[in-house]
């Protein structure tokens, strides 16, 4: 059974990804049969949230993460996007990753700039520039706009992956840990550089975020989805008032234990 912890209720917005009943299986390395990474889960997640999950390692989150960016068949149930089933990966669901994924031989710029030309083929090479160039400012990174990566800190990465990200518009933004490398400093400077980022779009993308710490699902998700230990199932869906808030906010603290106890169990 779901536990639902009562919280104040985010206003009510379209769905746009629906998971209906999945399970996801891997066969065993050695010896017959499978192992069971997910199982049975179902939920809703709104057009333009911020959803966390959140849970133990080997819980299967990433898996689930994975599967809704198209990278994984299903053993059973159903992911759709807007209705539609998920059968492949697609540049409206992008995945961000802990090791950046930046392109070594490219600067700053020019890792933004070629997902930008990738995304649109018919947009002139100046116009994917000056998109490109908004988004590294708009991390802060313009004066390292023609650094390479190699010269780049690890927060400075971070921030060049998500201005990548940020740049190519996805309808989707799939973040599997992606401050988990950093240090405790940079990791929480990222976590308001993205809440700052997604607040500054119009149109709201919608970002699912997998992660196992549970200040930072706080302080990111307007919802956040507990799992149990493997095989993954749902073990709490929470309405999150506090995302946003401070570290010492005295709702946040409370929910944080509360979740915390929910992992111990």
């Amino acid at each position: 059974m779901v536990a639902v912890l009562s919280r104040v209720q985010t206003a009510v917005r379209p769905d746009l990804v629906a998971i209906d009943g999945v399970s996801i299986a891997f066969p065993r390395t050695r010896g017959r049969g499978t192992v069971v990474a997910v199982q049975d889960v179902s939920v809703a997640i709104r057009r333009g949230e911020k959803f966390v999950i959140l849970g133990p390692s080997g819980c299967g989150k990433s898996t689930l993460l994975t599967a809704i960016g198209g990278f994984l068949p299903l053993s059973s149930g159903e992911i759709r996007v807007d209705g539609k089933p998920v059968k492949k990966p697609s540049m409206n669901r992008l995945l961000v990753f802990q090791d950046f994924g930046l392109l070594p031989w490219r600067t700053v710029l020019g890792n933004v700039q070629w997902a930008v030309s990738k995304r649109w083929h018919d947009k002139p090479a100046a116009e994917c520039k000056a998109r490109a160039m908004h988004y590294v400012e708009l991390v802060g990174l313009g004066p390292q706009a023609e650094q390479y990566p190699s010269t780049l800190s690890g927060g400075q990465k971070q921030r060049c992956a998500i201005a990548r990200a940020f740049a190519v518009q996805p309808e989707i933004l799939l973040m599997d840990e992606p401050f988990g490398a950093l240090d405790a400093i940079n990791r929480e400077r990222m976590q308001v550089e993205l809440n700052r980022l997604w607040a500054a779009e119009s149109e709201k993308v919608t970002i699912v975020f997998v992660t196992h710490d549970v200040n930072e699902a706080v302080h990111l998700g307007n919802r956040i989805m507990v799992m149990s230990r493997g095989p993954g199932r749902i073990r709490s869906l929470v309405d999150n008032p506090s995302v946003g808030s401070p570290p010492h906010d005295v709702q946040a603290l409370k929910l944080v234990e509360e979740l915390r106890a929910l992992l111990k169990d």
